[in-house]
């Protein structure tokens, strides 16, 4: 039995661990959420609940079947935990220093593209500075739920729109409209913006579906029309490797094919007309404390990337 699990009366039981596994069943809604954020089994999550809820006396947890919810005395207890929990975090950060060697695990959630190309070159880089730390490296294009989730971070395509969350804007992405030489055979060049609608079309169905919008450069005009794709997805790769056999036109990212315009594997249509830029974010909740391994993962990626916004409140992002 660990130190954890004793008696309520053996001064060896660790408080701030009772706490945290309390704090984090709460957060995750559930034992064996909470256990698998904590590396640890669901019959040690238990035994800390009970131990703190012996501890002090009081039933902090109702649990059915189905359902688990926080009684008053729950609710009061995971008010005071939080603060407790911050307040020791803010203490230690303070006592060990900020040159502290980070450790831990990093759970970051990054765009399913992005975060197998653009992202690895500092990701490997932050490793390598950091040998004490291990990055759980999570492809997945959506909104991530933090707390629940235990993100510690996430890289964000597309406008935040999370109050509760610390958005920095790192770029815009370009994204232009391309074909290969072979769809484009028997056609007279360079196209007009006015022919693209007689094209075969590819969606990359997160940004469009049926209706492609672009914007010439110089003067900002705009044109729309109307597709029915003969593919969409939701797979920026799937959609490159479909437009490169020639089953379609498509609107990518301008960083995934810049090879293949170098090499002339596709053509650029319309060099004048852009589909709208979608900016790229680093996210995360706020917090009164970061970990060292957070703040310098942070700071890894602000420095590679071309920060264009300071830090602020995702719902003051323009």
């Amino acid at each position: 039995m660990t130190k954890t699990e004793n008696q309520s009366g053996n001064p060896g039981v660790d408080r701030i661990e009772l706490m945290q596994t309390f704090v984090r069943i709460v957060e995750t809604g559930s034992l064996s959420a909470a256990a698998e954020q904590l590396n640890t089994s669901q019959p040690t999550v238990s035994r800390r609940l009970q131990t703190l809820e012996r501890m002090l006396g009081l039933r902090l947890l109702q649990r059915s079947t189905h359902v688990m919810k926080l009684t008053e005395d729950g609710e009061r207890c995971f008010a005071h935990a939080k603060d407790l929990l911050d307040n020791w975090k803010a203490m230690d950060a303070d006592l060990r220093g900020t040159q502290d060697e980070p450790e831990g695990t990093l759970r970051v959630l990054v765009p399913h593209a992005f975060g197998q190309h653009q992202l690895i070159t500092p990701l490997v880089d932050y490793l390598q500075r950091y040998p004490r730390v291990s990055v759980e490296w999570l492809l997945q294009d959506r909104r991530p739920d933090f707390i629940a989730e235990g993100i510690d971070c996430a890289i964000q395509a597309g406008v935040v729109d999370n109050p509760s969350v610390v958005a920095i804007k790192l770029f815009d992405v370009p994204r232009i409209v391309v074909a290969s030489p072979e769809l484009l055979k028997g056609r007279k060049h360079p196209l007009q913006v006015e022919q693209l609608n007689e094209l075969s079309w590819l969606a990359f169905r997160i940004f469009y579906r049926d209706e492609v919008e672009l914007t010439r450069q110089p003067d900002g005009k705009v044109h729309r029309f109307r597709i029915q794709p003969r593919m969409s997805t939701d797979s920026l790769f799937a959609l490159r490797n479909a437009i490169l056999s020639g089953l379609g036109v498509g609107i990518v990212s301008a960083w995934l094919v810049a090879d293949d315009l170098a090499q002339g594997r596709l053509v650029q249509l319309v060099p004048e007309w852009h589909a709208a830029s979608f900016p790229i974010y680093l996210v995360y909740p706020h917090a009164r404390f970061y970990p060292a391994r957070l703040r310098l993962f942070l700071d890894a990626i602000r420095a590679t990337m071309p920060l264009i916004d300071d830090k602020k409140p995702a719902g003051t992002i323009a």
